[in-house]
């Protein structure tokens, strides 16, 4: 025998189903850290980056995202790109780092192709000890860097004024910004929002 609906319960279902959707929609948000809608992009979206390695001279341009997402060659070439240089250790970087990249580069107007002069990428605990060592506790070398994690680069970009970088990059509001005009480059990291000058 059908049941007929009447119109109270289809109310308490319609309510429901609304309830259920919010709920989704606040577990996916959930996901993200406040404020990083920027690093979330319309998937139909081709993103790349280029570098040049300042110590080594190395050049990579890389795309890491396309229509189907990720495109795991191209991170594996970006990985392979920033290692520590000095021993050759890789390993898996932050994505969101590499859209924070794409997103101080468009910021600025700047081609795609156009690379970044990367001085630091990766560091591996033995060259972050040394590094802190060698240059004491008031280096700007951190003994927790984000640079072990994956989570941080230290770059500059031909043509740019450094100050004019710095500002693109604390515009996003997505992590640390050091600036070290002395030395002429900026630190990025998808670490806490904070900034410094070094």
């Amino acid at each position: 025998m059908k049941r007929q609906l009447d119109r109270r319960q289809l109310l308490t279902g319609f309510v429901a189903l609304g309830g259920a959707a919010v709920t989704a929609k606040k577990a996916h948000a959930s996901l993200h850290r406040p404020g990083s809608d920027f690093l979330h992009w319309d998937n139909s979206s081709e993103k790349r980056l280029a570098f040049r390695n300042v110590h080594t001279d190395e050049r990579i341009d890389a795309r890491f995202f396309g229509k189907h997402g990720y495109d795991e060659r191209g991170l594996a070439e970006i990985n392979h790109g920033l290692r520590d240089w000095r021993t050759g250790d890789i390993t898996e970087v932050d994505t969101d780092l590499l859209n924070l990249l794409v997103s101080i580069r468009d910021r600025l107007d700047i081609s795609p192709n156009q690379p970044f002069d990367l001085i630091c990428g990766y560091r591996s605990p033995l060259t972050n000890r040394m590094l802190h060592e060698r240059r004491g506790r008031h280096s700007g070398v951190a003994t927790h860097s984000q640079h072990l994690l994956g989570k941080a680069t230290d770059i500059a970009m031909p043509g740019v004024p450094l100050a004019r970088l710095r500002m693109a990059a604390e515009f996003n509001q997505q992590g640390g910004v050091g600036y070290y005009p002395e030395d002429g480059f900026i630190h990025v990291d998808t670490g806490p929002v904070r900034s410094w000058r070094g």
